[in-house]
């Protein structure tokens, strides 16, 4: 198979969905691969280890598109990418389709597959291509958060962890799961007050166990963000349902009677975010202030560490680029369940319920999608 990789567009994104060695991974397994030129060089990759590595360079991004088989990116296809793909075509990547009715919209309209990584699921129940970018964005959101919190960035000049004689920060981190957790303990890393709120019990027991009652663990009701948040120097949002749009668990009004200088982080924007006042943000003009509070709403984080998030990405999405492309859309979605739960469109139809819920689609399963494909 011909593999694309295009570089990407989107404000302040550096990452590639590929590096020089998962190239070299892939054509020791027979494939081709073709990368836009430049398209690792502002992170150390260039265009000479691409060669190295057994791949193509590519003048533009339309000639990518107009040859690969499957496209992989990091980020969701802007909208001329979409208009550059094709009936037939595999596009593996970020989505986030449920807050974004244009880009599905053109995905539904270029008839091509779409499999997005972040609804791809793990035989333990896990998103595995959706954890490492997790990750570093939990990490990511206490280092913004820090200095979103400086004065001269519009916060109230608090240091989060304190120093002596003067108490640290209060965290609130809502959401328990791999962001949550990464935010946590990088925050108490710095010496904050943390308190994290999940609905699940089994989640908070284990995070009791594993941070050994150092981070106050507290089950989630409205009740419970309301009085946290309003006591808090920073709010992380790090809540997820799969596929689906985020819920709005910080209103508008409630963010009004927040201290002044306090600060929110979305991480959930890339789903629409869960504060109701979010709106995404890029990492040029990262934040803005509703009612004296700091908003960091950036919907690539990970985007600003694009060399470490690269190398995290491509070590967990190159075992399925190679599945895909040594068997095929179709027999590798059949044999695989868990990766079929990443396809999100194909051939004009949506198949990720959730997404069909959020814009009005019809809802086809995936498998009765695939089934007139050869």
């Amino acid at each position: 198979m011909l593999i694309g990789v295009p570089k990407e567009i989107k404000n302040h994104e550096y990452r590639i969905g590929l590096t020089p060695a998962g190239v070299s991974e892939l054509v020791h397994a027979g494939h081709e691969v073709l990368i836009e030129a430049c398209g690792g060089a502002s992170i150390g990759f260039d265009d000479s280890q691409y060669e190295a590595a057994g791949a193509r360079i590519a003048a533009d991004a339309a000639s990518v598109f107009a040859e690969a088989e499957m496209i992989v990116k990091v980020k969701e296809p802007q909208p001329d990418e979409c208009r550059m793909l094709r009936e037939g075509q595999l596009l593996f990547t970020y989505l986030h389709l449920a807050p974004d009715p244009v880009q599905t919209k053109l995905l539904v309209e270029s008839g091509a597959t779409a499999i997005a990584y972040e609804t791809v699921t793990s035989a333990q129940g896990g998103l595995p291509l959706l954890a490492p970018m997790s990750e570093v964005a939990g990490r990511m959101a206490i280092q913004a958060g820090c200095h979103s919190l400086e004065k001269a960035q519009g916060g109230s000049g608090t240091l989060l962890g304190g120093v002596p004689g003067v108490e640290p920060a209060r965290v609130l981190v809502i959401g328990g799961g791999v962001v949550g957790v990464n935010a946590a303990r990088m925050a108490m890393g710095l010496g904050a007050d943390v308190t994290i709120v999940d609905r699940s019990i089994n989640r908070l027991k284990e995070l009791d166990t594993l941070f050994e009652g150092r981070m106050k663990t507290l089950y989630s009701t409205r009740d419970a963000i309301e009085r946290h948040a309003l006591e808090a120097d920073l709010v992380v949002g790090a809540v997820l349902i799969p596929g689906a749009a985020a819920p709005k668990l910080v209103s508008a009004d409630l963010v009004s009677r927040m201290k002044p200088g306090s600060v929110l982080v979305d991480v959930a924007i890339d789903q629409g975010g869960c504060f109701e006042t979010s709106r995404a943000t890029t990492h040029q003009d990262p934040v803005y202030i509703v009612d004296d509070v700091v908003h960091y709403c950036v919907a690539n984080m990970p985007g600003g560490v694009a060399r470490t998030s690269t190398l995290a990405l491509t070590n967990a999405t190159l075992p399925y680029v190679l599945a895909l492309a040594s068997k095929g859309v179709k027999k590798a979605l059949e044999d695989d369940r868990y990766l079929r739960d990443g396809l999100n469109v194909h051939a004009g139809q949506v198949t990720y319920q959730a997404v069909s819920e959020a814009l009005g689609y019809e809802y086809v399963p995936p498998m009765q999608a695939l089934s007139n494909l050869n």
